[in-house]
């Protein structure tokens, strides 16, 4: 199969809110690649900004993928390698918890793939409305899948204890969902900073209808203005309509062809 690029329309934004002191959150910006990531540093514990900023760095040594397949293989690889990176860390500093969620989102020859864990979260919006890709892993997640608490039941609840990372155990585990990707397609990748002010139904209002970085710089001011509990991180990235090879024709032009 040849490859054909897409063209993207891409933003990102980084902050340490209002409250936190230091921002452990990092992320990832490869659209030459296809490849766009966010890594959430675990609050309360050391090193977090190091740990999420060790899963960026890996997923950047990412080289030019023969694939679909190839790239999807090559980032499980990096994050592998960035989980043994973190649990060294962690070794270093006499066993102390460090880790980091993670969310990736990557585009290649019409389809995606999202691998994550953790509660960062990626986000598609199109025709049919905002759907969240991923789900979150974390404890309440877990109760709500299990039928003990109804979805309406936990609005407002504080952040829950997630239930993956890289860099807590030996052998993460990631999820992987794939679907295709079409033009007009907006994934929102982001940090829980982010969903922990702004619903839904918002993320898609400012993601649709405005460009990638505004859109992020928007959803980054109103998050801040709602408190700015903790980091918020917003990676938006757009497939836009591919444009025609076909050299256009004029009236003339097409009046003589025989």
């Amino acid at each position: 199969m040849v490859h054909i690029p897409s063209l993207f329309d891409v933003g990102s934004v980084t902050h340490a809110g209002r409250v936190r002191a230091r921002n452990e959150d990092s992320c990832l910006v490869r659209t030459d690649i296809g490849l766009w990531a966010v890594a959430d540093g675990m609050g309360g514990h050391e090193a977090g900004d190091l740990a999420s900023n060790i899963v960026v760095q890996s997923l950047d040594t990412i080289g030019a993928p023969d694939s679909a397949a190839d790239l999807l293989a090559q980032c499980e690889a990096r994050l592998f390698s960035a989980n043994q990176q973190i649990l060294a860390l962690s070794h270093a500093r006499q066993g102390a918890i460090v880790g980091t969620t993670t969310a990736v989102l990557l585009i290649r020859d019409g389809h995606y793939a999202c691998i994550w864990a953790g509660d960062s979260r990626v986000y598609l919006i199109n025709r049919g409305g905002i759907k969240q890709v991923s789900h979150d892993h974390s404890e309440l997640e877990e109760l709500i899948a299990g039928g003990a608490l109804s979805r309406e039941e936990v609005q407002g609840w504080p952040n829950s204890v997630i239930t993956r990372a890289v860099g807590v155990v030996a052998d993460p585990e990631f999820e992987v969902v794939t679907g295709p990707a079409e033009p007009e397609d907006v994934f929102v990748i982001c940090s829980d900073g982010l969903t922990r002010h702004v619903q839904d139904d918002e993320i898609q209002q400012y993601a649709a209808s405005r460009l990638a970085q505004a859109a992020c710089e928007d959803m980054l001011a109103l998050a801040l203005e709602r408190g700015g509990l903790d980091n918020v991180t917003i990676v938006i990235a757009r497939l836009l309509v591919p444009r025609s090879s076909e050299p256009t024709r004029t009236p003339l032009d097409r009046e003589q062809r025989p």
